[in-house]
This record gives structure tokens, C-alpha cells and sequence, in this order.
């Protein structure tokens, strides 16, 4: 049974879960490594984290102080799912997002034999032919030129036939859930997601209250300065902050509430988010020849780094600032990891950090559920 005391930080209480003193030991050994200067773990159900344990430094700087449990990281490309994929769920449930409509009705510049076959629905399965990244923070200085220079780029293979992860998409995607939704896409994440869910602290370009608890990102020598509160992705840098690749701010506590109504079916306290049929079709693998993705999330078959004990039906996401964040509906299980691995530097060490939790909270789990 879980434990829960107030050595929390931040005024959140600790929860504490003896099984899985494993865990801890493996992000223990991340931070004595120096693969990162600290992070927050949060493990839970449905029904509530059962383990959220604080470890580490914010920072390499030693004036930094210790890592709270309502410490805000850059949470990099888990803005993909989070924000941009969240709210593109509940644009569908409502009818106000058709996934299988035409990039070409929202793009003229994707008219063309090969290009008008790129649907919302690809964006989101990262299958819409665009390349994995481009230099964009080079090439212009805005929100506009970004999403101009995307639409003039020419497409790798025909949409649908394959899948190629990638920022570009995800960015048109944000772009066409302004114009549905008639605001950008960090109200529209506010209204929709991040409001009704409680998640109090997540958000694209945090206030100084919530910069004030935001540990460092990166000493980024393009800009000359560390980053703090201020995203580290150059593309959305360029975006003015908000973009639908990067950008969002959050704390664990706050993933494990969307991971918590996910596994619920998109039931939150009581209410309902979304329908339990639309997070099927979300969570469900893409019918992409050789994909392993969902719309949206990855699944551990797809991803080196999860670990190797998940079920069948887990999808989750990385980022690359050191978050993730994996849910397991056959476990009714959670697992969100935050950290700022590139203060100081990035290493491939955290792979095996990723890898080395996953299973050490699974092995402490009960088998997977059968049913359907």
C-alpha cells in the first residue's frame, strides 16, 4: 500500500509505494551518474498516482536547490500528445474535426496528385509524407514563415504508405486546430484539456510564478544564455513559444491527471472529457504498413526505451529535454518521468535509464489484465 508524507516540496505531499524501491534506484543512479541533475517520478492508476517521489538538483548550479514535486520541466516533445493530440481528441468527439478531411481544404499548397491525399488523420499518425525536421528556425523568423516554409516542402513518400516521425506535421496540426477552434493553440489547449482536466501548471510560455519553478533546461549556446521557462526547441522558438511540436510546460502531477482520465476512458471526477470510443480510436494502432504508432502517441514496440514489459495496448510518448510519459490500459498503470538531461549536456545513458524504470515499476506490478 502506498504511503503518502510531507517530504513532498511545493506544498504537494510525497507518495510513496515500497514495491517500488527499484524505481527509485534507478533514478537515483541517473542523477549520481550526472545524466541528470534530478527529476520527478510519478506512478499510478486510474484512480490516483501510488508513487510520486522528487530526486536531485533543479540544476547543475548548486544554488539551484532541490527539485520540488510541482517543479515545472520543458516537456519538449511530450507537447505532441499533451497538448496538440489532446486537443485534436476532443475537436473529433465534438464533430468539429474531421480526421479524415484534406490538408488540401485547409492548404491550397497541398493541392496536387500525390500531396491532396495527406489527411488530418495522417498528420496525427505522422504518415502525411514530410520529412522527420527541417532547420526552420534558419530559414525564418516567425509563426508564418515556419508554417510557410512547411507547406513548400516537398513530400518524402506518398501519405499513408508509411511513417516517418516528425515535428512538421504536428505543427500544421496545431495550425488547423487554431482555425477550428478560432484561437491559438495554447487557449484551445486551456479550454479544452488543460482546464478540465485540473492541470493547473502546464502551460506554453509559463508566467513568472510558474518560471520561478521551472528547472533549467539547457545552457543553449545558439541563444547565448539558460534557458529557463523559455523553450528549448528552435522551430518553436522561432513560433513565438506555442507550437504543435513543442513548447508546453508542465509538472509530473500534472501528466499523471491526463494519464489518469485516459485510463479512466476520458472520464475525469466524475465528468466526462471525452467518449470512451474516441480514446479507443486515439489509442489504437494506425493501419500504416510498418507503423507502430496510434494517432498521436507511440507505442512501446516502437520505442527501444520504454522497456520490455509492457502489454499489447500501451502507447505513451518521449521528449527529448528527458520526459516521458507511458500508459498501459491492460495494467491500469502510469508511469511519468521528468528530468532536464540536457543540463548539462545530453548523453545516451538516459535510454537506459528510461528503459531500466519501466521495467523495474512493471516487475513490481501485477500481470496485465486478459480482457479486451
Amino acid at each position: 500500500m502506498a504511503a503518502r508524507g510531507a517530504s513532498g516540496g511545493g506544498g504537494i505531499p510525497a507518495v510513496v509505494s515500497p514495491r517500488l524501491a527499484r524505481a527509485d534506484d534507478v533514478v537515483r543512479r541517473g542523477v549520481a551518474a550526472g545524466i541528470f541533475p534530478g527529476g520527478v517520478l510519478v506512478v499510478g492508476r486510474h484512480d490516483g498516482p501510488m508513487h510520486l517521489r522528487r530526486f536531485g538538483q533543479l540544476s547543475t548550479h548548486a544554488t539551484d536547490g532541490s527539485v520540488e514535486l510541482d517543479t515545472l520541466y520543458d516537456l519538449a516533445s511530450l507537447t505532441k500528445v499533451v497538448a496538440t493530440t489532446s486537443v485534436a481528441m476532443v475537436l473529433a468527439d465534438r464533430g468539429q474535426l474531421a480526421l479524415d478531411s484534406r490538408l488540401s481544404a485547409w492548404f491550397p499548397e497541398m493541392a496536387g496528385p500525390i500531396r491532396e491525399k495527406a489527411r488530418v488523420r495522417d498528420l496525427l499518425a505522422h504518415s502525411a509524407g514530410l520529412p522527420a525536421w527541417r532547420a526552420l528556425s534558419r530559414e525564418t523568423r516567425d509563426k508564418r514563415g515556419v508554417v510557410q516554409r512547411i507547406l513548400q516542402t516537398d513530400l518524402e513518400y506518398e501519405p499513408g504508405t508509411r511513417s516517418v516521425y516528425t515535428d512538421l506535421g504536428m505543427i500544421l496540426l496545431g495550425e488547423i486546430i487554431e482555425r477550428v477552434a478560432g484561437e491559438g493553440l495554447d487557449a484551445a489547449a486551456q479550454r479544452l484539456v488543460f482546464g478540465p482536466l485540473g492541470m493547473t501548471d502546464t502551460a506554453f510560455r509559463p508566467d513568472a510564478e510558474r518560471r520561478g519553478r521551472t528547472a533549467p533546461t539547457i545552457d543553449d549556446p545558439w541563444r547565448g544564455r539558460l534557458l529557463r521557462g523559455e523553450v528549448q526547441d528552435e522551430n518553436a522558438y522561432r513560433m513565438g513559444g506555442v507550437a504543435g511540436h513543442a513548447g508546453l510546460f508542465g509538472t509530473a502531477r500534472d501528466l499523471s491527471r491526463l494519464a489518469e482520465t485516459m485510463l479512466g476512458g476520458g472520464e475525469h471526477g466524475g465528468a466526462r472529457w471525452v467518449n470512451r470510443s474516441t480514446v479507443a480510436l486515439f489509442t489504437q494502432r494506425v493501419d500504416v504498413p510498418g507503423s507502430t504508432r496510434t494517432l498521436g502517441w507511440e507505442t512501446p514496440a516502437g520505442d527501444a526505451w520504454a522497456g520490455h514489459l509492457w502489454s499489447d495496448r500501451a502507447y505513451g510518448h518521449t521528449g527529448q529535454t528527458g520526459t516521458s510519459i507511458w500508459i498501459d490500459p491492460a495494467r491500469d498503470l502510469y508511469v511519468v518521468l521528468l528530468t532536464n538531461r540536457l543540463q548539462p549536456a545530453a548523453g545516451d545513458d538516459f535510454d537506459t535509464i528510461r528503459r531500466d524504470l519501466a521495467d523495474a515499476v512493471l516487475a513490481a506490478m501485477p500481470a496485465p489484465r486478459t480482457e479486451p
